[in-house]
């Protein structure tokens, strides 16, 4: 009976509107009275799953993205994208996909990426004859690629569950996410073909490109050096965190000139709350996904869903769809706490691949990001571009069937994921 307790509670709570985090503790604090636990087991559980190096990494990604989002990285990214590829047909649209990967290489998070890239894309579209709420539903889609492509907070915290390499999941991201990339722009430039207002911008001069290169260089200088010094063996993905937040801080005061020393207790303020929320929603999940072990809950799925199918292709099927479930109501983090323990008996037993399966995992919760009634890129869209969240919902759709297609295909061609670890080794 712990099941239906603990994720009863749980969803009672999610649709009563509490928050994920108060919800995750709530129900593991009743989990724990009804099989007769200790109380005690609550904190040093928490100590332990928040006590691993791996998950250092979190906060100095956060402070990063938001050094660089301080520092102006997104509206100088923007400007180089547009003068290389904004004269051509349905070149905005893929602006918008190609600064989002790159943003998404320095913060690591959906939400943070439509933040940062809103306010200057939405209007820019709009002016250029785009509809301001299919822009906006690109904006918060392309946002949600954040989490797959590296370095993405989702990899670490799946690394500290599975014990997977932080390394190979970021190598694994990176293709995939493209991927899915490519299929937003594809069906933003089919939702929006019969519009005959769109006007492309002029194009570029060599001057007017290279002088863009120069001014945003060193914001595309921030993924090669994370990346390449992860990839390279020259630091661990925790240290590569630090070493962003001394280059972006280097970048912002000293080359861009844009975050003033006043400034800085403001920026570490808020890297500190989002740190803080990531963090206490961890340690609550941790405690679920310990009952969900302890009271062999875990197990007993685990074999109910070997039970439904052996077969390695129908499984796959049923997890994903698990998962854009779970997408539509939980963060990464939680469904990762949760589900995971449940899944990793599954896929080993059909013989999958962990660094796949938690690339492919990672793009079902992306996708969850902008699938309602949570979807939290949507709702932050909504409020960049100052338009009912109804509007982007509906215009959502077309990005909805693009995300899933590009799911199948990572979710069935491993070698996508694998084909960087592999060669990296």
């Amino acid at each position: 009976m712990i099941g239906p307790v603990l994720f009863g509670v749980f969803f009672i709570l999610v649709f009563l509107n509490v928050p994920i985090a108060v919800s995750l503790g709530l129900s593991t604090l009743i989990g724990l009275k009804y099989l007769n636990f200790s109380f005690g087991n609550f904190p040093s559980t928490v100590f332990t799953a928040i006590n691993k190096f791996a998950l250092l990494a979190i906060p100095f990604f956060i402070l990063a993205g938001s050094i660089m989002d301080y520092a102006g990285i997104s509206k100088r990214l923007i400007r180089f994208a547009d003068v290389c590829i904004g004269h051509r047909k349905n070149g905005l649209l893929a602006v918008v996909v190609v600064v989002a990967c790159f943003f998404a290489a320095i913060s690591g998070s959906g939400p943070a990426s439509v933040a940062a890239l809103g306010g200057v894309l939405v209007p820019a579209l709009a002016a250029a004859g785009y509809d301001k709420g299919l822009s906006t539903a690109l904006i918060s889609a392309s946002g949600a690629i954040g989490i797959v492509i590296p370095p993405s907070i989702a990899y670490v915290v799946y690394a500290s569950i599975s014990d997977v390499s932080v390394g190979k999941l970021f190598m694994g991201g990176m293709i995939p996410g493209i991927i899915v990339g490519v299929c937003y722009f594809y069906a933003a430039a089919f939702a929006s073909r019969n519009n005959h207002n769109i006007v492309n911008h002029p194009k570029a001069t060599g001057k007017e490109r290279w002088d863009a290169f120069k001014d945003a260089v060193w914001g595309l200088m921030m993924p090669v050096i994370i990346l390449g010094g992860i990839y390279g063996g020259i630091f661990t993905p925790t240290e590569a965190a630090g070493v962003a937040v001394v280059y972006g801080l280097i970048v912002g005061i000293f080359i861009y000139r844009e975050i003033k020393v006043k400034q800085l207790w403001q920026l570490f303020v808020d890297a500190a709350v989002s740190s803080g929320t990531v963090l206490y929603i961890i340690a609550s999940a941790a405690v679920f996904a310990y009952i969900l072990s302890t009271s062999h809950l875990a197990e007993n799925l685990s074999q109910a869903m070997l039970d439904i199918s052996s077969n390695k292709y129908v499984l796959l099927i049923l997890i994903n769809i698990i998962f854009l479930i779970a997408g539509c109501f939980l963060d990464a983090n939680s469904a990762f706490y949760i589900l995971i323990p449940i899944m990793l008996p599954v896929v080993r037993a059909v013989g999958v691949d962990l660094v796949h399966f938690g690339v492919f995992v990672t793009v079902n919760l992306a996708i969850g990001l902008i699938t309602p009634p949570v979807g939290i890129n949507l709702y932050v869209g909504a409020k960049i571009a100052d338009l009912p969240a109804g509007e982007v919902i509906r215009k959502i759709v077309p990005f909805l069937i693009a995300g899933i297609i590009g799911l199948a295909i990572i979710t069935y061609i491993p070698p996508i994921t694998l084909f960087l670890p592999n060669m990296m080794g």
